[in-house]
């Protein structure tokens, strides 16, 4: 007899819960039914989500806010380089955001707003922008 514990393979850990474009686990994989471990009887692929779970879905799917935190879904990355000061600075500008002015982000916003005020200032003022002054200065 084997002394090894059999655990379900990933077809049953990570199958489809939603409705609509919800996938059948994989060939040869065991279908979860019956009541999960708490006693909560199992439900169905096929019950329809809520119109308001699905609004929701969506507007996160398209990058709205959910829920007021204002966090917005990305669907692109970079990865920027800093030295130690300027790590310092971002982490001193957001502790005081949040301490003094009651603003709590996370640094990738307190980036994208940066970003956005210079691209803004590089629009408006042009070759006279702070930005391209401090471009062309290092």
């Amino acid at each position: 007899m084997s002394r090894r514990v059999k655990l379900p393979g990933a077809a049953e850990l990570f199958r489809s819960t939603g409705g609509e474009g919800s996938e059948l686990p994989a060939a040869g994989a065991a279908a979860v039914t019956g009541p999960i471990a708490s006693g909560t009887p199992a439900v169905p692929n096929s019950v329809p989500r809520p119109a308001a779970d699905q609004v929701a879905a969506d507007q996160r799917a398209q990058g709205a806010p959910t829920g007021g935190t204002g966090r917005v879904r990305h669907d692109e990355k970079i990865t920027v380089y800093v030295s130690r000061e300027e790590l310092l600075a971002l982490e001193q500008a957001r502790l005081r955001l949040r301490g003094e002015l009651g603003v709590a982000v996370d640094r990738g916003r307190l980036v994208r707003a940066a970003m956005a005020l210079a691209l803004a200032d590089l629009d408006a003022a042009g070759e006279g922008s702070e930005f391209v002054r401090r471009l062309t200065a290092s």
